[in-house]
């Protein structure tokens, strides 16, 4: 197994952006192996509590090693805790923890680094690759029922169609899900390759050569499906939303754009909820701002960062601030 190793993106934008209060309360809702809740951490006072959410458990165990380490190097007094949990259920972990530590449900920020770490595409056995051969996985809680090889064995054409045409925007979605359904009643597709080897024969020889690894696509659909990514995140904006508490901020890292839509959008209906016409003088529907925007366009990453770390070229950080 490769040691749980992940350069956290925008770090410095990030920290920045969160405006860390030393005796606040900060959820890092997409733990992974710490790398910027470390730093969240370094920043706490002896009042101040990190919270961290992760669903992989080979991210927590990693996290929890980094995090101990932070506290004897720097002698830091700030408490942490680490829930295995989704980030969409942030409101009850959160509120657990504090409960337990005798604080109200008062929470200063919270950062969601949104896809997949570095190491569960460079662990093989976790089957979210095309690079390596090795069964079909794609889970990021490893304890969650549906996995990839359900997916692309017992999907229906029709679903595979949606799954790879809206999660992948795949031009060639219907013959992929047709090359799959025909290889697969000859035999199960069980691994990666032969995943690859489905989709590689759906699209024509020219096509393959533009845009990167022909299977790219299919796979981030199928990853985004087993994970039910982009329903998560809408749900995880609105738990967010409804904890923070005044002045605090919600910083958001995306990497591709039907995630960056998606918090683009419900950032700019929390800042500005009303529903009544343009022609009408005064607002009526009731509908009041949650807070505001902060980053009118999202931060990326500097060249200097994108040189050094390949996962930040895609990157885009957005941040709110409640009201």
């Amino acid at each position: 197994m490769a040691e749980f190793s992940h350069e956290p993106v925008l770090l410095q934008e990030c920290i920045e952006m969160l405006n860390i209060k030393p005796d606040g309360v900060y959820i890092d809702g997409t733990l992974g192996g710490a790398g910027h809740s470390s730093h969240i951490l370094q920043k706490l006072g002896k009042n101040g509590i990190l919270i961290g959410l992760d669903q992989d458990i080979d991210a927590i165990r990693a996290a929890s090693a980094r995090l101990e380490k932070v506290k004897k190097d720097y002698k830091s007094e700030a408490e942490y805790a680490i829930v295995k949990t989704n980030f969409e259920k942030m409101s009850e972990a959160a509120e657990d923890v504090l409960k337990d530590k005798g604080r109200e449900l008062k929470i200063d920020g919270i950062l969601l680094d949104i896809g997949v770490s570095s190491y569960q595409f460079d662990e093989p056995e976790r089957g979210f690759s095309y690079r390596f051969d090795a069964p079909l996985d794609m889970r990021m809680n490893q304890e969650a029922e549906l996995n990839a090889k359900t997916v692309v064995n017992e999907y229906s054409e029709k679903e595979l169609i949606r799954v790879i045409r809206d999660y992948g925007e795949e031009k060639w979605a219907v013959a992929i899900a047709r090359a799959i359904c025909k290889k697969r009643q000859v035999t199960p597709i069980e691994t990666t390759f032969q995943l690859t080897e489905a989709v590689k024969a759906a699209i024509p020889p020219r096509a393959r050569q533009e845009g990167g690894h022909p299977a790219k696509r299919t796979f981030q659909a199928i990853r985004i499906e087993v994970n039910k990514e982009l329903e998560v995140l809408e749900n995880g904006i609105d738990a967010a939303l409804d904890i923070l508490s005044e002045n605090g901020r919600l910083c958001i890292i995306t990497f591709h754009s039907l995630e960056d839509r998606i918090v683009k959008n419900k950032l700019k209906q929390a800042a500005n909820p009303c529903t009544c016409p343009a022609s009408f003088p005064v607002c009526v529907c009731g509908k009041k701002s949650k807070g505001k925007i902060i980053t009118n366009k999202p931060i990326v990453a500097t060249e200097n960062e994108q040189s050094v770390n390949n996962r930040s070229h895609s990157a885009k950080l957005r941040v709110f601030e409640k009201r």
